[in-house]
């Protein structure tokens, strides 16, 4: 590909981009980006691309979690395996329970970028720009911190190969052996009802895994988990900077992440990120709201992957607990009646924020899980394949979402309220999000 056709976003209406002071350091600091080495490569993603197709065909299930917004200051050992040992234990969870193949997607190493719904903030009759993640700008209400910054992607290059490298060495290097079930729960289960669950299905795992053994079976593939990364692709700059031409086929990847998403405020059919998207061969996501047309799922398809090659394009939906039975049927009858083979899968968080009377933004555990509930439905109505979650976690145990197993209520949000954007499920609602997902799963097969 010629990488002139790499850039014709630039001619066009880019939304949610940062007004960048200064020009010259800008290019300055893209020209940097653009001389370090991939993030990922071009054979990982066509794997990712593989596995999304099998869940295209109903085959294999995506859990796909992390942060709202990454940041800097996170970028530690603690809180990096805090995470992973999150969704190891959730993919545990759905493998198990709902005898289902997970495809493991992190919302990791790139995750630094916010849209917001206005450009600027007032406090007190101050009004700054903006807080778009640490990729931009600094979460400290002043003039200095808020002022948008092209170094700080050079800066989320760095976090984000540190972040990649540990998580490599933890999924390869024994972590994430099944075999530490256990070991994943040591710090959690005497405090959470979910932790004590989650015990009981370890321990079916651990006398499953030593029958095998007893019979001498003892696959490689339980001693290391492939796991992907991914980020919504929303600064273009820094993502143009880190797209490749494959030496191997002459195509161009996005390797900054394995896979890439379009939010949902830029998903404009003529803008700058569906073309940018368009001319990269990763596998790619759009996030689909509750105003989304049928038609307009169509042309995304026809814009996005006019081949309709299996596991390039996923939608996912973000409708909104009340409203999901309402709204996803007609699109997933319209692109399903088509003969297009896409990958559906559920965000049950972006649709259900709200104010909390102290001020917090949350979420109610039961709206997210409603949400769920309501993606599983429509899916199995259709007879078609509930292909996978998309949810904003930690594996800290913060108090930013209302409900769950071990309850946390309005009160409590102050306590430990630590997410620098959107508020995050906690380690115990994620596995009991985990466990309420592998019995719709199973319950639909």
């Amino acid at each position: 590909m010629d990488t002139t056709e790499l850039e014709t976003w630039r001619t066009l209406t880019a939304k949610q981009q940062p007004s960048w002071p200064d020009v010259e350091e800008l290019r300055r600091a893209a020209a940097e980006l653009r001389s370090y080495p991939p993030l990922v490569f071009a054979g990982e993603c066509d794997l990712l691309k593989e596995r999304i197709a099998a869940v295209a065909r109903g085959e294999a299930f995506i859990l796909q979690g992390g942060d709202c917004a990454e940041t800097f200051d996170a970028v530690t050992a603690d809180a990096i395996r805090n995470k992973l040992k999150t969704l190891l234990q959730m993919a545990a969870v759905l493998t198990y329970a709902a005898s289902v193949p997970v495809v493991k997607i992190g919302r990791i190493a790139g995750q630094y970028g916010k849209p917001r719904s206005k450009d600027t903030e007032t406090r007190d009759g101050v009004t700054l720009p903006a807080y778009r993640g640490d990729s931009v700008n600094g979460f400290p209400f002043t003039p200095e911190a808020r002022i948008p910054d092209p170094w700080r992607m050079v800066r989320m290059y760095h976090s984000s190969a540190a972040t990649l490298n540990l998580v490599r060495a933890f999924t390869t290097g024994g972590y994430a052996d099944l075999r530490q079930v256990h070991a994943w729960n040591q710090d959690f289960v005497k405090s959470s009802p979910s932790g004590e669950r989650y015990e009981m299905l370890a321990g079916e795992i651990e006398r499953a895994l030593r029958f095998m053994h007893a019979c001498g079976t003892d696959p490689e593939e339980l001693r290391a988990v492939e796991f992907f990364s991914s980020h919504e692709g929303l600064l273009l700059d820094y993502e143009a900077a880190l797209t490749r031409i494959d030496s191997r086929t002459g195509l161009a990847y996005n390797t900054s992440a394995h896979f890439v998403w379009i939010g949902e405020r830029t998903r404009d059919l003529d803008g700058a990120h569906i073309d940018y998207f368009s001319k990269i061969r990763n596998p790619i996501g759009i996030k689909l709201g509750p105003a989304t047309q049928p038609d307009a799922a169509l042309a995304y398809l026809d814009k996005l992957d006019p081949q309709r090659e299996p596991g390039r394009l996923t939608f996912v939906v973000r409708m909104g607990a009340g409203i999901v039975r309402e709204k996803l049927p007609a699109l997933v009858e319209k692109v399903t009646a088509e003969g297009h083979q896409v990958a559906w899968i559920c965000d049950p968080m972006h649709g259900n924020t709200f104010e909390a009377p102290s001020g917090h933004k949350t979420r109610r555990f039961d709206d997210v899980l409603d949400e769920v509930k309501g993606f599983f439905e429509v899916h199995r109505g259709l007879g078609t394949h509930p292909g996978g979650i998309h949810v904003e976690l930690t594996g800290d145990d913060v108090t930013e979402c209302i409900g769950g197993g071990h309850e946390i209520e309005f009160d409590d949000l102050g306590t430990r309220y630590e997410s620098a954007c959107d508020p995050r499920l906690n380690r115990s609602q994620s596995l009991d999000l985990a466990f309420l997902v592998a019995e719709m799963y199973r319950g639909g097969h």
